[in-house]
């Protein structure tokens, strides 16, 4: 009997870099093994999209754009080049407007894309029938995603093969066109029988010809399992990885799975010899990016709260530069019960991280003290109806501080058009209105911006970058008296600065030639109420010039902390008289302690 042959998505130049280096890599380091993976036989590849999209703007001062056009003409005009996009998210932050997603479908097109995986974190249909009909008028490949986890211990109503099978059911009955279904367990969780169970069901239910396809992760040790489980379920497509960006955080290793397949009816069909040469080229070309270590290993703790393998080094280099790293295992541990009471919405991007954030909370502040703005906004319903109903006190919670009832309706008819907001942006820092330069202004905002103007900065972590690390900069203020004058020490980058407010809102400020550590406490000698930043970050942008009257809850300043915005918000009317802090500043902790 002739043996099945598995075909395979190398994820090495897009998910690869997600999960080992938080997607910061250089297009010019990539070229040399992207050929060798071209001359191993290889012909379909992850080019783009996700963390890649905004990354090359962030942090490596890059055109995505730029960077996908290299891609396509490096393997040339046959090869299958896939990107990731988060339903009605496409490649942002936040969610964005209809005409932006219609954009989206348009610039990946023009930029050499043949197919686009889109995949909503709720298995909300609603959030990917709207993108999904514009990646196809625009002539790409859809393939539309379930996405997979385990629940925790003690957890259940979502995330069984019946659940999955629903979800699928609901994409077969409704007028969402697609021409691939893709099975994504970012978490790498799923356990091995539920993916044979689900596959096999699957493949029961769809029309004959339709190509199934599995991604997953190597966090927990489950993958090729998982892959064997699909496989023997029926799957036509599997994700693989090359060394050194494969196993761990990433997709198992394209001559790992070949190994697992020796003597079963299944074979990828690869020359080993070949892709051994392409990894060799690749590790050559990647000897001198540092490699963290948590992105090399298997967690057993990953199950229990399950973390993207994609965002986890992505969380653990921002904890890096923020001095918070000592907290991962407290934060991971936390997690589990935040899943199981935020109505189970799959761990991936965006939902990935408002679960990090606030485990963090959870861990810094104490269980439930602060509502994270983005899981509070997605168990009120902002974002799409999640899986299961959430807990009801941490529904209560969460309208309690966001200020916001609970929202059940479509979550793209309350977003107002992107394209006169990012012309208008454009128009005022004289950047020529190309179709590129306003997709690049509505989904990477100040930062995008920024780098059309030239002032983005590289942030590429190498063994050789002798640089000296920023000092983080932090905010510790603190009052005596809720009436009269009010006094305040702020720290920055390890200087102290004495700050006095006046009735009515005036400061004077006086600065301590003594430097201070930024991690050690202002002494006090009275108790107050601390007010913290949502997670330590870096500043994207101030919202505020020296001068402005400023009133209660108006936003001071941006944070990008764990892939996601936050505002920083003003606790009482004043007068902006001093700024001691300025885009991507590095903001260790940001804590106001009102004193009376």
């Amino acid at each position: 009997m002739a043996r099945k042959h598995i075909e395979f998505m190398d994820t090495s130049f897009r998910d690869g870099f997600q999960s080992v280096f938080g997607s910061r890599v250089a297009t010019k380091d990539f070229l040399a093994p992207l050929e060798a993976a071209v001359d191993a036989g290889t012909t379909y590849f992850e080019a783009g999209g996700g963390a890649r999209f905004q990354s090359l703007f962030f942090y490596c001062n890059e055109s995505a754009f730029d960077m996908m056009d290299a891609f396509r003409k490096t393997v040339g005009p046959e090869a299958n080049l896939q990107t990731l996009a988060r339903g009605i998210n496409v490649v942002a932050l936040s969610q964005q407007p209809r005409d932006m997603i219609d954009l989206h479908a348009k610039m990946f097109k023009k930029h050499g894309i043949t197919t686009i995986r889109n995949f909503d974190a709720l298995n909300d249909l609603r959030n990917l029938k709207y993108s999904g009909e514009c990646i196809s008028n625009h002539g790409l490949h859809h393939q539309i995603v379930i996405a997979m986890m385990d629940l925790p211990p003690g957890c259940e109503g979502a995330h069984d093969a019946e659940y999955y099978l629903k979800t699928l059911r609901n994409i077969l009955d409704s007028d969402v066109p697609f021409d691939s279904i893709c099975f994504k367990d970012a978490s790498g969780t799923a356990n091995p029988r539920k993916v044979h169970e689900t596959i096999k069901g699957a493949r029961k239910m769809v029309p004959e010809g339709t190509i199934l396809h599995m991604h997953t992760h190597d966090t927990a040790g489950a993958a090729v399992s998982q892959y064997m489980g699909a496989i023997e379920g029926g799957i036509d497509r599997i994700d693989l990885s090359m060394s050194p960006v494969s196993g761990g955080t990433g997709q198992p290793d394209i001559l790992t799975m070949w190994h697992a397949l020796k003597g079963t009816n299944y074979t990828l069909d690869i020359d080993p010899d070949k892709i051994i040469k392409a990894e060799e080229v690749f590790a050559e070309s990647f000897e001198d990016y540092f490699f963290p270590p948590e992105s090399r290993m298997v967690s057993p703790l990953i199950p229990f709260s399950p973390m993207p393998g994609g965002a986890l080094t992505s969380n653990t280099m921002m904890m890096r530069d923020t001095g918070t790293l000592h907290l991962f295992p407290q934060v991971i541990k936390e997690m589990s019960e935040v899943v199981r009471l935020g109505g189970f919405g799959t761990s991936v991007t965006p939902v990935s991280q408002f679960y990090f954030q606030q485990a963090y909370l959870n861990v810094t502040l104490g269980k439930w003290v602060k509502i994270n703005p983005g899981y509070g906004n997605m168990v009120l319903g902002y974002f799409g109806r999640t899986p299961v109903e959430p807990d009801p006190e941490i529904i209560k919670l969460a309208s309690e501080q966001l200020g916001k009832p609970i929202f059940k309706d479509d979550p793209l008819d309350v977003l107002e058009p992107g394209m006169p907001k990012a012309a208008e942006a454009l128009k005022k820092n004289n950047l020529p209105e190309t179709e590129e330069n306003l997709f690049i202004a509505s989904s990477c905002e100040a930062k995008g911006i920024d780098f059309l103007l030239g002032k983005a900065k590289s942030s590429i972590r190498k063994k050789t970058d002798e640089a000296e690390k920023e000092a983080p900069t932090s905010l510790k203020l603190a009052a005596p008296s809720v009436s009269g004058p009010r006094d305040y020490t702020i720290t920055v980058d390890g200087r102290a600065y004495q700050v006095q407010v006046n009735a009515g809102g005036t400061a004077a400020v006086a600065n301590n030639s003594e430097k201070t550590p930024v991690s050690a406490p202002i002494a006090l000698q009275t108790s107050g109420i601390d007010i913290p930043a949502p997670t330590p970050g870096n500043i994207v942008r101030l919202e505020v010039e020296v001068g402005d009257t400023i009133t209660k809850e108006q936003t001071l300043l941006v944070m990008e902390a764990m892939k996601m915005e936050h505002s920083i918000r003003a606790s009482e009317d004043g007068v902006i008289t001093e700024l001691f802090v300025s885009g991507n500043d590095q903001v260790e902790d940001a804590l106001l302690t009102l004193r009376g």
